[in-house]
């Protein structure tokens, strides 16, 4: 008998009215928010303004989120088509179900295309958004305790996640023992809350050494330290995972997938240490595209306020 454990909360959703509000949803929210606050005041430290970071956020954000839906739904085709699948299910995000790979990918090239339109420095902006990032995701990962899914194998560790039986817990029809059916009261691993606790550990480490070492890594290091940091994190906690994945080799397709990324980022940082762009400098070059957009948008008031003499 386990006398500790960590419980699972018994609604993941409010209804105010004709409005349904899902816990799951909640969180990416609030999640967005904390990126957004934490990314723009390190933007606004190198030379930038909040309203530059809001107007990257808003063309970003929905890039990444239809990235991470879409990578789930590749993923995981049978979830969506063929004689069980269900294609409006694609549109229901709250059931669950967006890869963060996916985000990152469509959600980096849209804020790289803002950035290139504006002539703001790319690096600057990847290094910026970077501790937020993690932050984000390990506020993102409550809404899976809050949907009761991707927890880990069984465990008798006092930690244990125990799933809430008589609510409606996404993940309750993961199988246990190579699809045997698990025992009454059987506790799982928290993998949610490995991946939180990963995360803003990460977060916390990365501002600590983009302080430290602010003169020596070239731009871009943070975002660069972000990747390897998760994608090192996420190799460990996706084998405890029980939900169902496509593998290879058999092996989870996310496993070779952070590994390949992590590999990746790897060489990245070192080629990015001797070819890459001092942070000083383009905080430089931004400043003065800031002070130069300053002095348009007063110039525009200007001519806006003015009347022509009777």
């Amino acid at each position: 008998m386990n006398l500790s454990y960590i419980p699972s909360p018994t609604v993941s959703q409010v209804t105010l009215g004709p409005v349904v509000i899902h816990f799951y949803a909640l969180c990416i929210l609030v999640g967005i928010v904390l990126a957004v606050w934490i990314g723009s005041t390190r933007w606004k430290r190198w030379g930038g303004t909040f309203d530059q970071f809001l107007d990257i956020t808003l063309w970003a954000v929905p890039a990444g989120i239809v990235g991470a839906r879409l990578y789930h739904v590749i993923t995981t085709p049978e979830r969506f088509f063929g004689p069980n699948g269900d294609w409006v299910e694609m549109f229901r995000i709250w059931h669950g179900g967006l890869g963060i790979w996916g985000s990152i990918a469509l959600g980096a090239l849209a804020a790289w295309a803002w950035c290139r339109h504006c002539g703001y420095p790319t690096a600057l902006l990847m290094d910026a958004l970077a501790p937020g990032l993690l932050v984000a995701q390990a506020v993102g990962r409550l809404g899976n305790w809050f949907n009761q899914e991707l927890y880990g194998a069984p465990t008798t560790l006092p930690w244990g996640l125990k799933l809430n039986t008589a609510g409606t817990a996404i993940g309750q029809g993961e199988q246990c023992y190579d699809g045997d059916t698990c025992p009454v009261g059987t506790l799982f691993q928290p993998t949610f809350l490995y991946e939180m606790i990963w995360n803003l550990i990460g977060a916390a480490l990365i501002v600590w050494i983009s302080r430290m070492a602010a003169t020596r890594l070239k731009a871009g290091s943070s975002f660069v330290l972000y990747v390897l940091w998760y994608t090192a994190g996420r190799t460990w906690i996706e084998m405890l995972r029980i939900d169902f994945a496509h593998e290879f080799f058999g092996v989870r397709i996310n496993v070779w997938v952070s590994i390949a990324v992590f590999v990746a980022a790897a060489i990245v940082f070192i080629v990015l240490q001797r070819r890459g762009a001092a942070t000083a400098l383009l905080s430089e070059k931004l400043r003065t595209l800031t002070e130069a957009e300053g002095q348009r948008e007063g110039a525009d008031t200007d001519v806006a306020g003015s009347h022509p003499q009777a």
